[in-house]
């Protein structure tokens, strides 16, 4: 990375991620994303994701600053001294947290074939106040005959303490190439509480009632309706560097959140 590296500051439609892409923007210019070298994100974790989601496949490293409700993926927000030295600093300063994001296609009653990306988690809800019916596939073995539930999601390390956690799922080390397979208040088996996986396993569920019991399928915040197949699988190709603080670095704060009491 260059010494005085470009930088492409993006921000959440909050008053206060606003205020500060102003400033900012003011000491250090402004680049447009494929031109930067790096990706600077004013927001919660949402709008980290959306970053993610729009410019992740440019390969370019994002630094995130808290400004938003959640922000588990970001860095804290600091105020800039007079010559905007510290962010330049910090950025120099910064640890890499390479994630790779889960690959989901979707099959449609309509027949149609949807794709997306999941950097936190790919998640399966009923639609109706009928609880779902899915069956669960991996690598084409069939592994769960039938599933009833609210619904079912795949997590990857760094969305593990999203919702996979509050649906009692297992927090992942990060780099740990595992991802979690964590039902939705399971009705039945009733004692399953699901698994964990090599990353490189293909998962597909299929939908056993979906016109009396549709069910939806959300890839982070992209949702399809009345699916009847789905497979989820991490991208082989896709990569996306976080940079973090090294104080206060992602691998630490997936840690620190197994000892929360």
């Amino acid at each position: 990375m260059p010494s005085a590296p470009r930088l492409s500051f993006l921000a959440s439609p909050a008053d206060e991620a606003q205020k500060a892409l102003a400033q900012l923007v003011e000491m250090h210019g402004q680049c447009e994303p494929d031109a930067a070298d790096v990706l600077v994100a004013l927001g919660g974790d949402g709008f980290m994701l959306q970053t993610l989601h729009r410019h992740g496949g440019l390969g370019k490293p994002v630094f995130g600053m808290k400004l938003g409700t959640v922000g588990f993926l970001m860095n804290h927000h600091r105020e800039e001294p007079p010559l905007g030295e510290a962010l330049m600093q910090r950025i120099a300063a910064a640890e890499p947290a390479v994630l790779r994001p889960l690959e989901m296609v979707a099959q449609t009653e309509s027949g149609a074939t949807v794709g997306s990306l999941a950097y936190n988690e790919v998640s399966l809800l009923r639609q109706t106040r009928q609880a779902a019916h899915v069956a669960i596939d991996l690598n084409g073995k069939p592994r769960l005959e039938e599933l009833i539930c609210d619904g079912v999601l795949v997590a990857t390390p760094a969305g593990s303490t999203a919702y996979n956690y509050s649906a009692h799922g297992p927090i992942l080390p990060l780099g740990s190439r595992i991802i979690a397979l964590t039902p939705l208040a399971p009705f039945r088996p009733r004692r399953w509480r699901g698994a964990l996986l090599k990353a490189d396993t293909e998962v597909r569920f299929r939908v056993l009632d979906p016109y009396k019991r549709p069910v939806s399928v959300t890839a982070d915040s992209h949702e399809v309706r009345d699916v009847v197949e789905v497979t989820i699988r991490e991208s082989r190709e896709r990569t996306v560097t976080l940079l973090f603080d090294p104080e206060h670095n992602l691998e630490e704060r997936i840690l620190s959140e197994q000892f929360v009491v």
